[in-house]
């Protein structure tokens, strides 16, 4: 694959993609995303094939039914043609100035030809474009491959031409783009970085459009293949990519026309200042399994296109293949292990939450305040996300868990219906605390741990709204409190799991925990602090990794402080010793002696108290 050439930098407030530009995914991130998106394809296959436990149609004896050859066997001699010019469908005839690279004697199966003797050749040139192209115009690839000493046009070129071995392949090299010129302002001054330029551009034409851009780099690869396909049997994508007569008995060679590696980042727009555009070419062979690995990655773009714009996924293609490309080999296959290990502990630790709140009876020991609290943060988080134009699947993951999240608000207050009784003069739902929250010490402490919480957590939200009018620029002011409230909950969020610990000191118990759920979501944490440090990352999220760290070790140490004491009486009023009993002791009845001073009267026979010998009963020696 040839080097990218250099991109100029976008112009500043000058965003290619829709959206607030994200900061680099990590590779950890990257795995892990893809892993979900794996599983949520399978999913998807599952459900639309339905009868794919149904036995396959055996192939009929007709001539579609037949076993294909290639119509070029290892060994044979080839030419190609490469032609590129602004015309979609290619005509009969041919403007020979379009010929853009001629590549004779390659021979089909040797991977040992070119200068560095791996089966490759490279050719670079630079193409002159036409003021169409310059505004939006479209530029096409036009590839032949032909036997060699033939020509892949009929009575031109000088040549014998037989349309059986003329393999063709075309491909648009240029790309759309979406273009959105922020409209952003610092709401104190009103002062922007976007140019002026660009505002007006924006006021004339909207703040979105959609540029032509430019990759110099395309690899043309011809697959070395002798399978025989059978049409009626060829599974996919092979499907779309083996190409039959109609006989059905030879099939072409695959050439397929490979940009994967051309990263969204490395496209350049096309303006009018531009006369001619730079083209690198490589033709390389190219193994079947190596070409299945690229169709799967081409049928999931497309699965996923109807889900999410054509720009968001391409941003995420780009994480994929930087991780592949930059990461150690070693360390890329740990990764993939470790992340399915994630994903499984996620998995077991969503599971387990939904366990323990469906029956939990009791709020004893919990923090109601907390849990509000950080339904509270999930809601803010899912209109950020919706603010910022983020992609379908991180929307709907984001959705699902504030669905959860409401739900638990019913298992922590009671939600009652009362149209007499308007929240805010229309809001007829009226929310109160439940009976074992109010009965007990864990409301006094919560409240106690908010108030404390209170002087550490409005002030550094002052500090950091006064940070954000001033040197932050926003759309407008809606914008400006969601940017505000989850750039602070992603910085100081943490904090809010202290009042958890509070109540845990004063009560002096931590039964009450649900411990399955939170070993699972530490077990995930430990694992984002090992990455942390062997994945490239910047180092202030290197920092923000160990922030639940700390909290929870506090919580272990509560454990290991708190541990189980029989004699000590819980939160719920009750010990885990029962009282201690002996057994009777065998032997006559006691005789109580006369008392002074006591009615005169026959003898009392004490009764025979179980563990007594004395004279008192068991309860009053035990007072």
């Amino acid at each position: 694959m040839p080097e990218a050439v250099a991109v100029a930098a976008p112009e500043e407030g000058v965003e290619v993609a829709e959206g607030a530009a994200p900061r680099q995914q990590t590779t950890w991130e990257v795995v892990s995303g893809l892993l979900t998106r794996m599983f949520f394809f399978w999913m998807v296959m599952s459900w639309m094939r339905g009868d794919g436990n149904k036995t396959p149609t055996t192939a009929t004896t007709s001539a579609g039914g037949k076993p294909g050859r290639n119509i070029f066997p290892f060994g044979a001699h080839l030419d190609m043609w490469v032609y590129v010019n602004e015309n979609e469908q290619f005509a009969d005839a041919i403007d020979e100035k379009d010929l853009f690279w001629k590549l004779d004697d390659i021979e089909f199966g040797n991977w040992e030809l070119g200068p560095n003797k791996d089966g490759t050749f490279h050719h670079s040139g630079e193409i002159p474009i036409s003021e169409h192209v310059q505004n939006n115009g479209s530029l096409f690839m036009h590839a032949f491959i032909t036997r060699s000493g033939e020509v892949p046009f009929p009575e031109q070129l000088g040549g014998h031409y037989q349309a059986d071995y003329v393999v063709y392949r075309s491909k648009q090299l240029n790309r759309f783009k979406k273009r959105t010129i922020k409209k952003t302002q610092n709401l104190l001054t009103g002062e922007t970085s976007t140019s002026k330029e660009l505002l007006e551009h924006a006021e004339k034409f909207g703040n979105v459009e959609v540029l032509s851009h430019w990759h110099p780099n395309l690899t043309i690869n011809i697959v070395t293949d002798q399978t025989a396909w059978n049409r009626a049997n060829i599974p996919a994508p092979f499907n779309e990519m083996v190409v039959f007569d109609e006989s059905g008995s030879r099939y072409q060679p695959i050439v397929y026309l490979n940009d994967y590696w051309n990263l969204v980042r490395e496209f350049q727009p096309i303006n009018s200042t531009m006369d001619r555009l730079p083209l690198n070419l490589v033709f390389q062979p190219l193994s079947l399994f190596k070409f299945q690995m690229y169709a799967s990655q081409n049928m999931r773009s497309q699965w996923f296109n109807f889900m999410e714009e054509a720009n968001k996924q391409d941003e995420d293609q780009d994480a994929m293949k930087e991780a592949i490309l930059e990461t150690n080999p070693y360390m890329l296959g740990l990764t993939v292990i470790v992340s399915i290990v994630h994903s499984i502990f996620e998995f077991l630790a969503f599971k387990n939450d939904i366990q323990f709140w469906k029956s939990r009876d009791s709020l004893e020991g919990l923090s109601v305040r907390s849990i509000l609290f950080s339904i509270l943060q999930s809601f803010i988080v899912f209109l950020y996300v919706l603010d910022n134009d983020t992609n379908f699947v991180v929307r709907c993951s984001i959705f699902v868990g504030v669905i959860i999240d409401a739900w638990k608000i019913t298992k922590v207050v009671n939600v009652k219906y009362d149209p007499t009784n308007l929240k805010f003069g229309f809001i007829p739902i009226n929310f109160e605390d439940k009976s074992t929250y109010l009965e007990s010490d864990t409301k006094k402490y919560d409240q106690l741990a908010f108030k404390y919480l209170g002087w550490t957590f409005f002030p550094l939200l002052v500090g950091y709204s006064v940070y954000s009018l001033l040197y932050e620029e926003h759309r407008g002011l809606y914008s400006f409190v969601l940017s505000l409230l989850y750039g602070f909950l992603l910085t100081f969020g943490f904090i809010m799991m202290t009042p958890q610990l509070f109540i845990n000191y004063k009560l002096k118990s931590v039964a009450h925990l649900p411990w399955r759920m939170m070993t699972y979501k530490a077990l995930n944490t430990f694992v984002d602090d090992i990455f942390a440090f062997v994945i490239k990352m910047p180092t202030m999220y290197r920092i923000g990794c160990f922030r639940d760290d700390i909290v929870f070790f506090v919580y272990l140490y509560q454990r290991y402080k708190y541990r189980v004491d029989p004699k000590r009486v819980n939160e719920f009023g009750t010990s885990g010793e029962a009282p201690e009993q002996q057994p009777a002791v065998d032997g006559p009845a006691v005789e109580v002696p006369a008392v002074e001073g006591a009615v005169d009267g026959p003898a009392v026979e004490a009764p025979a108290v179980d563990g007594a010998v004395g004279e008192a009963p068991a309860d009053k020696k035990n007072d």
